[in-house]
């Protein structure tokens, strides 16, 4: 919709006075030592809560001072490598097992497992006319702001969606983890035909596949994947699937759910935080990153040309000016990223079978440089690695998913966090979550309308 020309030029007026108003003196967060972005001085955060789900470390404390150590993720205490491990020495697929551990606590037996499965395979048909009514008849170009609106419209679906007993909320997150592949695959099928004029394809979904092998089903219009393409979206949905109750979207949960609401308002308000470009985006910041030093870096294997573009990535000379290698570097971890580690073996394998193997070695490369560049440029004793979203947009790519599902690929996985983590606040939360803000402006006078310069 275009702006009418009064519209225009009001806001051309308006928002100079808007951002004037808005701005705080950066000397006043120190004066009052304010916790910007809930964290300490030293780059941890503040604790404002307990959990029991998910695990994040990445250093020590000795003497006061953070010593890097290799990073570590656990899942109601079990290592992330370990979980993985087992699955994979099984030759299965990991991520339903995962839901269950985030979601009861415990690893399943076979029994339960194959229960909990087939519970979730049952639950992925969207009720009544759902798929036609709120999808197809309403697409987005954007298809997290599609998921929100999804999930919110299924509230209406729900017979019981106001109620907090843990028995029904455990029913609304079983549902909710089975039907987000479904949503986010139709969001994008409703996209491509509307907003691009290609072929519609809604395939059913299949009770008896993986998450997985059913995603890939359902994006796919020949319906048609491979047991290894299969099983290294599973890997990224298991990594991608919890990370503690301290990044974005899971305290996000956490603040709303505080507030007694709905399961379907908190997992939205959820979705609205992932999609950020400094949360579930992030994997596409590096994507966007290594198609530009593609474009201006001609041999991929010559250190010295590639070292050469990353300085001026550094110094806000390339790219896109910020001065960042997305991808590298993490808010906990130092030494190293487990996901990035796991992930990084199944992309090397997945190179070689795709024909990419150029390319992942051009990554290598610059995960190579970029540390040592980094403290360079930057001044910086900061240790750093590549972070989970430096490989999972290539291994998306190689896959042949399209950019615009790898952020939704990420809620599919993290629903099994979230949902976790909404009956934990439930049960030991007890008090709606309120931090506090400073006001520095003073107080002022109301002055009557005409006399108003």
């Amino acid at each position: 919709m275009e702006l009418t020309a009064r519209e225009k030029a009001f806001l051309e007026k308006i928002t100079p006075i808007a951002r004037k108003n808005n701005t705080i003196d950066p000397a006043l967060y120190s004066r009052y030592n304010v916790k910007r972005g809930l964290r300490n001085e030293d780059g941890s955060g503040v604790l404002v809560g307990l959990t029991e789900i998910g695990e994040v470390h990445g250093y020590v404390i000795d003497e006061g001072e953070a010593v890097p150590v290799p990073g570590r993720l656990l899942y109601r205490g079990i290592s992330v490598e370990d979980l993985v491990a087992g699955f994979q020495a099984d030759g299965r697929f990991g991520f339903e097992e995962t839901a269950f551990l985030l979601l009861f606590g415990y690893l399943p037996t076979k029994s339960e497992l194959e229960e909990f499965q087939a519970v979730l395979g049952e639950n992925r048909d969207l009720p009544g006319d759902f798929t036609e009514s709120t999808i197809l008849k309403n697409p987005s170009s954007d298809i997290m702001n599609k998921l929100a609106r999804s999930v919110l419209t299924l509230y209406s679906f729900d017979p019981n969606p106001e109620d907090l007993s843990i028995v029904n909320v455990l029913r609304q997150s079983i549902e909710l983890i089975s039907r987000f592949p479904v949503l986010v695959a139709y969001g994008y099928q409703a996209k491509r035909h509307y907003y691009h004029g290609e072929s519609l394809y809604i395939h059913p979904p299949q009770p008896d596949l993986s998450t997985a092998e059913n995603f890939l089903y359902l994006i796919r219009p020949d319906k048609e994947y491979t047991r290894s393409e299969a099983e290294i979206l599973d890997l990224a949905l298991v990594l991608h699937a919890e990370h503690g109750g301290g990044n974005n979207s899971t305290f996000t949960i956490h603040v709303v759910t505080s507030a007694a609401t709905d399961v379907y308002s908190a997992v939205a308000a959820a979705i609205g935080s992932l999609k950020g470009a400094k949360h579930g985006g992030a994997n596409i910041k590096v994507m966007a990153m290594m198609e530009d030093i593609k474009a201006h870096v001609k041999d991929w294997s010559d250190e010295q040309e590639v070292r050469d573009y990353l300085v001026k990535i550094l110094n806000k000379e390339a790219f896109d000016r910020s001065g960042l290698v997305y991808g590298m570097g993490h808010a906990v971890y130092t030494i190293s990223d487990p996901r990035a580690v796991l992930l990084r073996e199944k992309a090397e394998t997945l190179a070689k079978e795709k024909g990419f193997e150029e390319e992942f070695g051009l990554y290598e490369l610059i995960a190579r440089l970029t540390p040592e560049l980094f403290a360079e440029i930057k001044k910086s004793n900061k240790v750093i690695a590549p972070n989970v979203d430096f490989y999972s947009g290539f291994v998306y790519k190689m896959l042949g998913i399209p950019t615009e599902l790898y952020t939704p690929i990420f809620a599919i996985a993290r629903i099994a966090g979230w949902s976790a983590h909404l009956v934990e606040e439930l049960i030991s939360g007890g008090r709606i979550i309120r931090p506090a803000y400073k006001n520095v402006i003073g107080k002022r006078e109301y002055v009557p309308l005409d006399r108003r310069g």
